[in-house]
């Protein structure tokens, strides 16, 4: 009898410390993330942050060496200092690009979960809706026809709510890779805060491209260096035809550097564009929310005065978080125009890549 029960007690504490492990196993795996922590964690230990920082330390310290050797010559010191800058700006540019692609995908994850929300409230609609359909026909006051078009929107909706629940695991381990977090992490997003204003000026966004864009900086390297060559080559003692190849080289990386200038400038201009338009947006689906809203109140009244059915009722909540939804969408494309001009840029113009 005694060993039947030490069995019997082994077996219950092994199953709560099996189910203690599992539990703990779960919370560790569970991580909770605001946008802001998750742009963070990105720029702190992302892969794509962390070898740009070890390349611009590796271009500082063969900077160090070139000017600590006294054999070093202009042609060898002056590359090592434009990969020193090169290197600096694509770090920063590097760290905008993950600010980009983390907001990105941060909120496509997270309207994802809400998109699930919302579609669960239509299909429920939908599954009312049909019932309706089916008892109208039974009465004769509806024909085959309604009650198919009925089971067809219903048939829809529980493909789109399926395919909502489907892509968002697949959403969040991309969300889990750009934050080099352990496979299988089970992310829980909160909601994004409201953006902050574009204070910035497009001129301000503007001026200094050159120095802040690696495309532009590796082509205003290319451009200096190739000036170099022609003053080095502008003498008596170096043959015509090295001067004359080094002018044509000089005059073909300017013309580089100026057609990607004027490219870049129009990207900043588009992106800024996009950014007043997206904040403009909000401000417009907020008003359809509060007129959605107030239709809401009104079918709730009816319900109460006996005026409207609780169907009219359901299907004004479905269009209030349909509306509540669009202002979630419109604030998030707020955010992603923001990081898209940041990264079109050079400036941080979200806050978040502190």
């Amino acid at each position: 009898m005694n060993s039947m029960l030490t069995r019997t007690t082994l077996t219950l504490l092994l199953a709560l410390t099996v189910s203690g492990a599992a539990a703990q196993s779960a919370a560790q795996g569970a991580t909770r993330l605001t946008l802001a922590e998750a742009v963070s964690r990105a720029l702190t230990s992302g892969v794509d942050v962390t070898t740009a920082r070890a390349n611009l330390q590796k271009a500082q310290a063969n900077l160090k060496s070139v000017r600590a050797d006294p054999t070093s010559v202009i042609t060898t010191l002056t590359p090592a200092e434009q990969d020193v800058a090169l290197q600096t700006a694509t770090l920063e540019g590097t760290r905008l690009n993950v600010v980009q692609a983390v907001v990105t995908q941060y909120l496509t994850a997270y309207e994802t979960a809400e998109r699930v929300t919302l579609n669960a409230a239509q299909v429920a609609l939908d599954e009312r809706s049909l019932t309706i359909a089916r008892a109208r026909l039974a009465a004769r006051v509806a024909t085959a026809l309604d009650v198919s078009r009925a089971q067809n929107s219903l048939n829809t909706n529980r493909q789109e709510l399926q395919s909502a629940r489907d892509g968002l695991p697949v959403q969040e381990a991309g969300l889990a890779r750009l934050l080099n977090l352990p496979a299988g992490t089970n992310l829980t997003l909160a909601a994004p805060p409201a953006p902050p204003r574009l204070g910035a000026s497009l001129a301000t966004l503007q001026s200094g491209l050159n120095t802040r864009l690696p495309t532009l900086v590796q082509a205003a390297n290319g451009a200096g260096l190739a000036a170099l060559q022609v003053r080095l080559a502008d003498n008596d003692y170096t043959p015509a035809r090295t001067l004359q190849d080094a002018r044509v080289a000089a005059q073909n990386a300017q013309r580089s550097l100026d057609d990607a200038s004027r490219a870049a400038l129009t990207t900043v201009r588009d992106a800024y564009r996009t950014a007043q338009d997206a904040q403009e947006r909000v401000a417009l689906a907020r008003e359809s929310q509060a007129n959605a809203q107030t239709s809401l109140t009104q079918a709730q009244a009816r319900l109460r005065a006996g005026t409207a059915a609780a169907v009219d009722v359901q299907q004004a909540q479905v269009q209030a978080q349909q509306a509540a939804f669009s202002v979630t969408q419109a604030v998030n494309g707020v955010w992603r125009a923001l990081s898209g001009l940041g990264a079109a840029s050079g400036v941080d113009v979200t806050g978040l890549a502190r």
